[in-house]
């Protein structure tokens, strides 16, 4: 039988493990010999695990499938400062025997919570073809039920389920806070931009069980997706209030949502060029950025040591400080 089961994020390194995990992605490769093997991405509500089986095929990769929970025993490595586990047996596990909450990263009250304070931000618009827009979305249930569920990225911030919901009202909270600070701003205007930034992840990914992209995310993504819907949003909201929506702010709603990554390097159609697409590409940045950080510092497998691992997606190690500290 599987021991108690610890979160990723108290692993450490030499650890002998026999225990469930929800399996988020498995790719069947080839090493230098064309040897398969079998890449694991093993995850629970702290964290994310690489796990790597040895001498695969497929057969052993048909036998689990993606967004399932998977009974894994191996043991623990520290590789190039990064935690894995060397696999040496995996099985499917049996759902009706494993507790959710060890993989649910947001309940559902904080779920309700979050939802509650995004409609209340939304409808302190003071804008009405704005507040219009926004009510055209929060009244729309499947759309509402697909934005409370997504995540907001697949790996890197907020990738959990809700992920979106939590990302979007966390930057909502930070553009009500600055843009009282800068007179120029359209707060009502960064606020929408806020909510509609990463609108269509809602369609690009899929979250059921398993976290990836649909079709329609490969082939077209969330950016351009979300221009389409707000366009049909805005000509909803305009026959309900029998009043043509101005065209001049949906223009410069829809700059906000396509220059949001801030730079063509990073998948951006344009450059920010009014105050609130600018304002909005920075606090998105923001956000997302001290998620990532702080789940670097609360996971890292560094052990003991003042700094983590050296992080080659952000190309530098974080200092964590010694013990009382913080």
């Amino acid at each position: 039988m599987p021991s108690l089961r610890r979160p990723i994020n108290q692993l450490s390194d030499r650890e002998q493990i026999d225990q469930v995990f929800l399996l988020a992605d498995k790719q069947l490769r080839a090493n230098r010999n064309g040897n398969l093997y079998l890449q694991l991405r093993l995850t629970d509500k702290s964290g994310a695990l690489t796990g790597m089986l040895w001498n695969a095929d497929e057969r052993l990769f048909d036998s689990v499938a993606s967004g399932n929970y998977l009974r894994v025993q191996g043991t623990t490595q520290l590789y190039n400062g990064q935690l894995q586990m060397i696999v040496t047996r995996i099985e499917p596990a049996d759902p009706r025997h494993v507790d959710e909450a060890d993989f649910v990263s947001v309940s559902s009250a904080e779920i309700d919570k979050l939802a509650g304070r995004l409609a209340e931000l939304l409808r302190g618009v003071k804008n009405v073809h704005l507040r219009n827009l926004a009510e055209c979305f929060l009244t729309d249930e499947p759309f509402m039920a697909k934005f409370t569920a997504a995540p907001a990225g697949i790996k890197n911030h907020h990738a959990y389920k809700g992920g979106l919901l939590a990302h979007v009202v966390s930057l909502m909270e930070v553009c009500r806070v600055v843009a009282p600070l800068y007179p120029e701003l359209d707060g009502d205007l960064l606020l929408l931009g806020a909510f509609l930034h990463d609108a269509s992840k809602t369609d690009e990914l899929v979250y059921d069980r398993e976290m990836a992209y649909s079709d329609e995310g490969q082939l077209i993504g969330h950016i351009v997706m979300a221009v389409g819907l707000v366009e049909a949003k805005a000509a909803q909201a305009a026959q309900l209030s029998g009043e043509a929506f101005p065209r001049e702010l949906l223009l410069r709603l829809k700059h906000i949502i396509v220059s949001h990554h801030g730079e063509y390097e990073f998948g951006s159609p344009k450059l920010p060029m009014t105050l609130e697409a600018v304002a909005l590409h920075i606090l998105d940045n923001l956000d997302a950025k001290m998620y990532s950080i702080a789940q670097i510092l609360k996971e890292d497998a560094a052990g003991d040591s003042t700094w983590t691992s050296f992080n080659q997606a952000l190309g530098r190690k974080f200092f964590k400080g010694g013990p009382g500290t913080s």
